[in-house]
């Protein structure tokens, strides 16, 4: 076996473990994957007809305060300008998220002073303010007041989990972001962007090494294959990108997931919202929001076509079977049932878990990254040391 690392899942995780084997140990790394595609969730390519790049699995925005991430990731993309700004369409109406004093007074034909909306907001919380709730719904209610979560945060939240609100736990929502001023730039970090090139390209110069070979649609799990499980466990380090339960062929049972699914619409026009997501929080429209890929890259203004554009509606519900696992529901029996199955990773001394999948946990891109720069140093460097 021509490898002293595999790494199975090329998402940013496995990715960033790859990079560093190679530049730190020497190591020859394999890394496989059962799509045919490397970059995991964040994977893109171009649309032929509108010039767009499509982020294949959901918008994806790089943002981050963390120093040691920002200067890793500049090490093989460099990153637009672009700052990411939100709006909602409301009875027929368009207003800017997160909720701040632009949307208030909006919202209330009002011109109030962050003051006054500070107090407005308080006293439509009513008898649930400074409480605690149990449930969503109140819990909404006593952050931002009724009127706006029921026009801005209830309908959202039903069609995101399926589930009415009233039925979800409070801790989904433990804060909701309110800003007293104009400020609606949709993150607070320090950097913020886009990878000038594309996040393919970013990814490819990642692995751009000889010591890195790839496999792509194989299946770990596929023992016709060489680099299944039963045949690398034991044999040389493994790093474990996918989902932990599948790992233990479920002995223990599911962990539950949802999932997000698109629907695509073209349009000859040049520009359809105006904006690269518009999220539509009343019930009668099924979807949760509208992704207009174009808008992401202004600066291709010369690469696009101005009389089409491409725009995927995003739809959510549990995952089932086959579906992609993008968001862990984390219910108590969840979090108790990853808790034995994180025990009998333990028990694996070869193995690392790692990424969204193998740890049953919801990461932004540079959380992934920073949690696999720790990993490597941490278990995976000294694995292949010895």
């Amino acid at each position: 076996m021509d490898a002293d690392l595999v790494v199975v899942g090329a998402g940013l995780f496995g990715l960033t473990v790859a990079q560093q084997a190679v530049e730190k140990t020497g190591a020859r790394v394999h890394i496989i994957d059962v799509r045919d595609h490397i970059g995991g969730n964040a994977y893109s390519y171009k649309d032929e007809e509108t010039g767009a790049e499509i982020h294949q699995y959901g918008a994806h925005l790089f943002h981050t305060s963390n120093a040691k991430v920002w200067e890793y990731v500049n090490r093989f993309t460099e990153f637009t300008h672009y700052t990411h700004r939100v709006y909602t369409t409301h009875n027929g109406e368009v207003f800017p998220l997160p909720i701040n004093l632009g949307t208030i007074n909006q919202f209330f034909h009002s011109h109030y002073t962050p003051e006054q909306a500070r107090n407005v907001i308080a006293e439509q919380a009513g008898e649930l303010a400074g409480t605690d709730p149990e449930n969503l719904n109140d819990q909404g209610i006593s952050l931002i007041g009724r009127p706006l979560y029921e026009a801005f945060i209830k309908n959202y939240t039903a069609k995101q989990w399926q589930t009415d609100p009233s039925e979800l736990p409070a801790s989904i929502i433990k804060r909701l972001p309110v800003r007293f001023n104009y400020d609606n730039h949709y993150f607070k970090d320090t950097w913020e962007g886009l990878p000038k090139d594309g996040y393919t390209a970013w990814f490819e110069r990642m692995i751009d090494d000889p010591r890195i070979s790839v496999s792509l649609s194989t299946d770990f799990f596929d023992p016709s294959q060489p680099w299944n499980r039963d045949a690398l466990v034991g044999q040389v380090p493994v790093v474990y990108t996918g989902p932990v339960d599948r790992y233990f062929d479920y002995q223990l049972g599911e962990l539950q997931w949802r999932t997000v699914y698109f629907k695509e619409q073209r349009y000859n026009e040049d520009d359809h919202f105006g904006c690269p997501v518009m999220n539509f929080s009343d019930p009668d429209v099924p979807y949760t929001r509208a992704i207009e890929f174009k808008n992401f890259n202004p600066e291709r203004y010369d690469q696009l076509n101005h009389e089409r554009t491409v725009v995927w509606e995003e739809y959510s519900r549990f995952a089932r079977k086959g579906d992609e696992p993008y968001y862990p529901i984390n219910t108590a029996a969840d979090r108790s049932l990853y808790s034995q199955y994180k025990e009998l990773t333990e028990q694996q001394p070869q193995v690392v878990f790692g990424g969204r999948l193998g740890t049953y946990a919801y990461y932004d891109m540079h959380q992934v990254i920073n949690s696999a720069l720790i990993a490597f140093d941490k278990q995976i460097e000294p694995m292949l040391k010895n």
